[in-house]
């Protein structure tokens, strides 16, 4: 049996990696932000936080250099963030490792998502020379109608735990090829990763040189009150917000109070169907890792699952099995497969849910906590078996979010019952569904199948890659980040029309005729 690491060293090495990343030890080593991990429940860092007149200043530092930033080619801010992208290869090991011990993913997780990073920053590069506009047919003679793309000025972001680089890494590589700055403010639970990616993102500013003014990417520590300077802010332009359907509600009318854009990313109560023609060993890998993947912490996780009559009794036990016998512990252990919970609060909220489905009769295999892990503040660190609770209705706890490992497998018959049951709850983001049926899977993808901005067939809902726009509908928000045109987010769209006539006939026919 491998060795479990050695808890009481996690801070030491915190540190280790703080300062190879280059960032200033005055930034968390004494602050009143108490930076904490969910592998042991120690306390990692005291990060220096920023109050709501330094908040104000970042967003007019922002404001100020984007009005410079915008007149900068494309494809010369395109070289910027190939430079990050550089940066963050050099630094993917350390910054990996920091997400793993900051957020409690598996080391491939940690990994995984500054490769994200990297892989948008390819794709930004290539896009500052593809902010393509139309040329417009014009009912008028001699003259020429075009559309043309501006950048639009400051950028504010608010990220979550579950990706607390990643998510940033979206919206700043575009923001930047579209010419605008960036404020960013980390979720308070991950703010030592927002040190680490800031730092690095420094060292490609210095890199540039002098066409990056100061201010082009601030970022902003701290609690709620921090955020709320974002979004009141009229200088802030655009806002990306990722968090629950209940942020989303405060954000996003006063977003639309002055005319923000917003891009919200919110709740996701994804599902997949498991059709009678599936391939069951495929479906039980792909629903495996979509369920147990990052605990149930990502958005797109797999939380309800409906499996058909004819398949059920052969596939949901070989589910139980794996749920029974995946590794759950510290995620710095090789073979590890599920890490903590990110606090207290989240173990407490799985618990309610698998309280509220028991007493409706539903059969719950796992979803215990899992004692002997975490060192000698163990009561600080929550892991738990992933729990799989079989449901004789679509009802009750079922029908919300519970950001935790918690699967919901209900049986169906007949197609149209489980698309029905699919779309049934407020939040639409990621969807999938198991068949090796072509018209299944085409019903599926249709206007009349999945209502969620991603559709996937035999694979599941979770994992998406940079290429494709990312969001969802309903009380998802409806926002979009990273690929296909997402980018027209964060610019503003001026249609032109030119006259190189030497007379001035109107639109539509209309005549103004006065005497010169």
């Amino acid at each position: 049996m491998t060795q479990a690491p050695d808890l009481f060293s996690l801070a030491t090495e915190v540190e280790q990696l703080l300062q190879r990343l280059g960032v200033p030890a005055d930034s968390y080593a004494n602050g009143p932000l108490r930076a904490r991990s969910p592998i042991s429940g120690d306390t990692i860092g005291a990060v220096a936080t920023t109050s709501t007149a330094e908040a104000t200043a970042a967003i007019g530092r922002a404001h100020a250099a984007y009005q410079q930033w915008r007149n900068v080619p494309a494809p010369r801010r395109g070289e910027l963030v190939r430079l990050l992208g550089e940066e963050l290869r050099t630094s993917k090991a350390d910054l990996g490792r920091l997400v793993t011990l900051e957020a409690g993913k598996v080391p491939s997780e940690g990994a995984g998502e500054v490769q994200e990073m990297i892989d948008i920053c390819d794709f930004a590069v290539g896009l500052s020379r593809q902010l393509y506009g139309l040329t417009i047919a014009t009912e008028r003679a001699e003259h020429r109608m075009m559309e043309t793309w501006h950048p639009i000025g400051v950028v504010g972001v608010i990220s979550a735990f579950n990706f607390p680089v990643a998510v940033w890494s979206w919206n700043a590589a575009l923001a930047l090829v579209c010419g605008d700055s960036v404020v960013w403010k980390p979720s308070e639970k991950t703010p030592l990763t927002a040190l680490a990616v800031h730092a690095i993102a420094q060292r490609a500013i210095a890199r540039f040189g002098s066409d990056a003014p100061q201010g082009l990417l601030e970022l902003i520590v701290g609690e709620r009150d921090i955020g709320e300077v974002l979004v009141d802010d009229h200088r802030v332009a655009v806002l990306s917000a990722t968090g629950s359907t209940a942020m989303g509600r405060q954000v996003g009318p006063k977003l639309a109070a002055r005319f923000a854009r917003a891009i919200l990313e919110l709740g996701g109560n994804n599902a997949a169907i498991v059709a009678p023609s599936a391939d069951l060993d495929l479906t039980l890998r792909g629903v495996a890792f979509a369920a147990m993947g990052t605990a149930g912490q990502r958005c797109t996780s797999l939380r309800r699952l409906f499996v058909h009559d004819s398949v059920y009794d052969a596939f949901v036990p070989k589910l139980a099995k794996v749920y029974a016998s995946v590794r759950v512990g510290d995620p710095r252990e090789a073979g590890t497969l599920v890490g903590p919970l990110i606090d207290r609060a989240a173990f407490e909220g799985m618990q309610r849910a698998i309280d509220e489905s028991r007493a409706a009769g539903a059969t719950v295999h796992g979803g215990e906590r899992v004692e002997g892990i975490g060192g000698a503040n163990g009561a600080e660190a929550f892991y738990v078996r992933p729990a799989l609770v079989e449901l004789t209705a679509h009802e009750g706890a079922v029908l919300r979010e519970t950001f935790a490992p918690i699967l919901y497998v209900v049986r169906y018959t007949d197609f149209a019952q489980a698309i029905e049951w699919h779309n049934a709850v407020g939040a639409g983001l990621s969807s999938s569904i198991f068949t090796l049926d072509m018209r299944e899977a085409e019903r599926f993808m249709s206007s009349a199948g999945s209502d969620c901005g991603i559709a996937n067939v035999n694979i599941g809902p979770s994992g998406a890659e940079i290429g494709g726009a990312f969001g969802g509908e309903k009380e998802t928000g409806g926002g979009r980040e990273a690929g296909s045109d997402s980018w027209k987010a964060y610019m503003r769209r001026a249609t032109n029309t030119i006259n190189y006539s030497t007379t001035l006939p109107l639109a539509q026919g209309v005549t103004f005729d006065i005497e010169a």
